[in-house]
C-alpha cells in the first residue's frame, strides 16, 4: 500500500468535512444541469462548476465517486496541479475512475508543471523536492509525452492545449474557460512574460 493510500484511508471526517459533503451530494442531486467538477480545490469558486477536496473525492476509490455522485456521471473534470502530487500508477487509477464516471462526450483538463521548460530555475522550482511551493510534495515531472500517455491509457482522446516540446518550443491553442479555468497558463498568469516564464503543461483528456 503506497503512501497516499494510508494517508487518503487514515482521513476521519470531521462534522464541518462531513455537512459540506451532504450539502455537495444534496446541490449534485438536485441538480438539471451538466455536472463540472473540480478536484482537488475545495476554496476554488467557478461559475457552474462544483468544488471537491480527497474528502468529498478519493480519486482512488470507485467508492467514492459512488458515494458523491449517486446514479449521475461528470460532464467534466478539472484538476490544476494536482496530479504531480500523486504517482504515475495512483493517476492511472485516478484518470480510470474520471473516465468511468463520465459522460460520453465528457472531458477532463488537467495542468501540471510542464517538464520541458526551457528555464531551469523553472525546473527547480517545481521538479520532486524542488524549492517552489508545495514541491516537496511533488512525485514526478510530467511532460507533455508522458501525461499524454497517462491518459491515454486511462482510455481518453488527447487535445493538447499548451506545451513545451523537446526543443523546447512552447504551443498553445486557445481555450475557453467555460471548460475549464486554468489560472498558471500563457493568459491568465502574468508571470510567463517574466524571466521566470512560468507556464503549466495543460492538457483536455476527452471521452469518445
Amino acid at each position: 500500500m503506497n503512501s497516499l493510500r494510508k494517508v487518503v484511508r487514515s482521513i476521519v471526517l470531521k462534522p464541518k468535512n462531513i455537512l459540506d459533503l451532504l450539502q455537495l451530494k444534496s446541490k449534485i442531486k438536485k441538480s438539471s444541469d451538466p455536472l463540472n467538477i473540480i478536484i482537488g480545490s475545495e476554496n476554488t469558486d467557478y461559475e457552474n462548476w462544483l468544488p471537491t477536496n480527497i474528502e468529498s473525492l478519493n480519486l482512488l476509490e470507485k467508492s467514492s465517486f459512488e458515494n458523491l455522485l449517486g446514479e449521475k456521471k461528470a460532464s467534466k473534470f478539472l484538476a490544476e496541479h494536482v496530479f504531480e502530487h500523486i504517482s504515475y500508477a495512483d493517476a492511472l487509477i485516478a484518470l480510470k475512475n474520471c473516465y468511468a464516471f463520465m459522460e460520453k462526450g465528457g472531458s477532463i483538463r488537467i495542468a501540471v508543471p510542464d517538464g520541458f521548460h526551457p528555464n531551469p530555475a523553472y525546473i527547480e522550482q517545481v521538479e520532486p523536492g524542488g524549492h517552489g511551493e508545495g514541491s516537496h510534495d511533488h512525485k514526478l515531472l510530467y511532460d507533455y509525452k508522458k501525461l499524454s500517455k497517462v491518459l491515454e491509457d486511462a482510455g481518453f482522446r488527447v487535445k493538447l492545449l499548451e506545451y513545451y516540446d523537446e526543443q523546447q518550443q512552447f504551443h498553445f491553442v486557445d481555450w475557453k474557460s467555460d471548460d475549464g479555468h486554468i489560472l498558471r497558463s500563457r493568459r491568465f498568469d502574468k508571470r510567463f512574460n517574466e524571466p521566470l516564464g512560468y507556464s503549466s503543461l495543460i492538457i483536455d483528456g476527452i471521452k469518445d
